[in-house]
């Protein structure tokens, strides 16, 4: 079956790993994939005529999805005019001030369902004839729109806020993940699914798996901390520190955000989820900026919302629970994601080299150097017989070094050294270790990844820094001194071993280091 990832359905290719088959499409597919084995670049044999055919037949396979987008719509129009959504109001917690009066809040809430409900109807009725990828990319935004305009409108209603959110994660996957992305069929390429000279595929079933698991687990922590701060629930679980999570969710840096920054997280969580679905096991050669999109959400953003959440001690004086598990879910996202951006990158370089129009390969993808299937991995629908040998191979490209290990654990006795040694959590010494201890384990940790090693020396100068600061300020004692000491110096020395490589990564090769 076509999936949006420029394979065929059949042992190399997408549904079938994930445990879905269209048989009508896969025997197609299987058919292009015979001329392409015999031809060489099935993306030259094939022609317009063919991908035609194809494009129609997939399309008439997935009908249901477009329906589905017009029955969305209608649910949509009439959910404002079912459901009141002025009803027992909520109010943001902490007393926040918001952008929108309560008034504007609920009719921008009913007009937006309403226009985007309308917009689904007839984009999604345009969808029921093949080839208007416009019109199925317009929902698409819809879902996305959807999305985020309860979090934009502070959606005094926890219904409305449900309905928005749920539907449009549901339309988004019918536009672009269900179907496949839209009419990738007339340009897809067929081709390696291995990278060159990589020894394993980071855009694999297996590899993206545990990054689809750990979105949904912070999406759930994300989505309870959002629901407090939009005033749907009056209490702020915490199993151990107390009033201290409600501190910090309605402290001066949370109501600094335009939004609720927990929802936004829940968002953002959201995103990353579907799109983990997106494409299949060559989307780092056929979907290039897919890969960018999403490592952007995952790596640059990711290291926001960490240094927000490491931050809580310094700028509110507590410590949040849930908050902490969304930085521990988040964190080893951005070392299992690396190597797929990486692989991407090198295919753009070699692109490049050869000449190929780089703004056409970055948008609709580029052709193969060489021709290969992902024998190594295993199949995802494997997972309940062999659950091991699917979680290895969801974190190949990710080693433990001794030193980066213990590097890990000294950060984190850091971070717990001044409550143990009882400096107050508002201290200035206390903020040393907190903010340190934090960064040395956000290093190791990300360079637990093998493409991005060499930045484990950036725990040198934080290793020092850690270790002689505290001596400095007045607020600190003689234990925690030497405890920093001791634990930065070692740091600092644990830096330099490299460690074990266990994959090959091609052109990026010479600078795993």
């Amino acid at each position: 079956m076509y999936n949006g990832n420029g394979n065929d359905g059949m042992k190399g290719g997408g549904m079938g790993k994930r445990g879905v088959t269209r048989p009508m499409a896969e025997m197609q597919m299987q058919h292009g994939g015979q001329q392409h084995d015999k031809g060489g670049d099935n993306s030259m044999m094939m022609s317009d005529d063919m991908r035609s055919k194809m494009l129609h037949m997939h399309h008439m396979q997935t009908l249901w999805v477009y329906w589905a987008l017009v029955i969305f719509g209608i649910w949509m129009v009439i959910s404002p005019l079912t459901f009141d959504y002025g009803r027992a109001v909520a109010e943001p917690s902490g007393g926040r001030e918001v952008w929108l009066s309560l008034e504007q809040r609920i009719s921008f809430m009913k007009w937006s369902d309403i226009i985007s409900g309308l917009g689904l109807i007839f984009f999604g009725w345009r969808s029921l004839t093949p080839n208007r990828p416009y019109s199925l990319w317009i929902c698409c935004f819809i879902g996305i729109w959807l999305s985020m305009a309860p979090l934009l409108f502070w959606s005094p209603s926890e219904l409305a806020y449900l309905n928005g959110t749920l539907v449009g994660a549901l339309v988004i996957a019918l536009t672009v993940l269900i179907p496949g992305m839209p009419n990738m069929i007339m340009f897809m390429k067929m081709g390696s699914e291995k990278p060159p000279g990589w020894s394993y595929n980071p855009s694999s079933w297996p590899q993206r798996w545990i990054m689809i698991v750990l979105a949904f687990v912070g999406w759930l922590a994300s989505r309870y901390m959002g629901a407090f701060q939009l005033g749907y629930i009056d209490h702020a679980w915490d199993p151990f520190f107390g009033s201290s999570t409600r501190e910090v969710l309605n402290s001066d840096m949370s109501h600094a955000w335009p939004v609720s920054d927990a929802a936004l997280g829940s968002l953002a969580y959201t995103l990353e989820f579907l799109m983990g679905y997106m494409g299949g096991p060559s989307r780092w050669r056929t979907m290039p900026w897919m890969v960018l999109f999403f490592s952007i959400l995952v790596i640059p953003l990711g290291f926001v919302s960490i240094f927000l959440v490491i931050s809580q001690p310094l700028a509110v004086g507590a410590w949040c629970t849930l908050c902490l598990v969304t930085a521990a879910v988040m964190l080893p996202m951005i070392p299992l994601q690396l190597d797929e951006v990486t692989a991407m990158g090198q295919h753009m370089v070699q692109a490049k080299r050869r000449g190929d129009n780089l703004w056409e390969v970055f948008w609709k993808g580029g052709k193969p150097f060489e021709q290969n299937q992902d024998e190594r991995s295993p199949e995802i629908m494997e997972f309940p017989q062999k659950p091991g040998k699917v979680f290895r191979a969801s974190i190949w490209g990710m080693s433990f070094p001794w030193a980066l290990v213990l590097a890990t654990a000294v950060g984190l006795w850091l971070m717990f050294a001044p409550g143990v040694l009882g400096i107050p959590i508002k201290a200035t010494a206390a903020d040393i270790n907190h903010m340190g201890g934090a960064l040395i384990v956000v290093v190791a940790v990300t360079c637990m990844g093998e493409v991005i090693r060499a930045g484990r020396y950036l725990n040198v100068p934080l290793g020092l820094a850690v270790a002689v600061w505290p001596w400095f300020v007045e607020d600190s004692t003689l234990a925690l001194n030497i405890s920093s000491a001791v634990a930065g110096l070692l740091v600092a020395v644990l830096s330099f071993p490299r460690g074990v490589i266990t994959e090959k990564y091609g052109l990026w090769d010479k600078y795993v280091k």
